[in-house]
């Protein structure tokens, strides 16, 4: 089904955002616009506001990042203060993370995590071990806050949202499923969990005994492109920007690998 309406920004800035593949993935989601797109690992969910499907389970397993979205879809304000303020920024990362282990009036640690992703370096969205969030303090002149994100409740509205492991997911034969792992490099700390080698192991055979169409994308590294080889993936590269240094100039491209399966 197209959608009416008009696709919206991701709300949060996040590393590793996959805006700039939307014209590409669109041209293989466009053949299956009528199935259910599943995302294990939905990040930043510039893809599911660029596919904008009618249906959706979108998963992380960052509980932080899900109770965001779930705020969002019963019509999120933020009424805390937001100010591109240092003192202010590790008063309000001292809090989230106490909220955010004790699972405690998690509404306000949503509009706090809304906060930290804006103000922290370079959106990156780190924990550590045990749990807690130890982004540092960003270094921008300005920033555009949000206080009101109803405009994304009707969207998020249509879709369902899951905090738990790939594996666990009730996925069905007919789900379009894209998925966009942590990058098969030395940093894998985006949850508290982090994502090693077998893990990338275990989700590609997750993937490829799935009876419905799979994308896949990830760093090209050569053990990446073995694995997919060796289940039947088949592999196209792409150039891939890399968005963590501030200034644009400093962007670079890499080459990142899409593995297509049931395609």
């Amino acid at each position: 089904m197209k959608s009416n309406t008009t696709a919206l920004k991701p709300p949060l800035k996040w590393a590793g955002g996959k805006r700039w593949l939307i014209p590409k993935l669109h041209r293989i989601w466009s053949q299956h616009k009528d199935r259910r797109l599943v995302e294990p690992f939905c990040g930043g969910l510039s893809v599911a506001l660029g596919l904008q499907p009618q249906h959706a389970l979108l998963n992380d397993v960052n509980p932080a990042l899900i109770n965001f979205y779930q705020h969002i879809q019963q019509g999120l304000t933020v009424d805390i203060a937001l100010e591109n303020d240092e003192a202010l920024y590790y008063q309000h990362r001292t809090l989230f993370n106490i909220l955010n282990q004790q699972g405690t009036d998690i509404n306000k640690a949503a509009q706090l995590f809304y906060y930290l992703n804006r103000t922290g370096y370079n959106g990156l969205c780190r924990f550590n071990q045990s749990g807690g969030y130890n982004v540092p303090f960003g270094r921008y002149k300005k920033i555009n806050y949000q206080r009101d994100f109803h405009q994304y409740q009707q969207q998020l509205g249509q879709w369902q949202f899951s905090q738990q492991d790939f594996a666990e997911l009730a996925i069905e034969d007919e789900d379009f499923i894209y998925a966009d792992p942590p990058y098969d490099v030395p940093f894998r700390q985006y949850s508290q969990q982090g994502f090693d080698w077998d893990d990338q192991e275990r989700l590609a055979v997750w993937l490829s005994k799935h009876k419905g169409p799979v994308v896949i994308s990830n760093q090209a590294t050569d053990r990446i492109k073995k694995l997919y080889k060796s289940l039947g993936f088949k592999l196209r590269y792409v150039d891939a920007p890399r968005r963590i240094s501030c200034k644009g100039s400093h962007r670079q491209s890499a080459k990142e690998v899409l593995a297509l399966h049931r395609i």
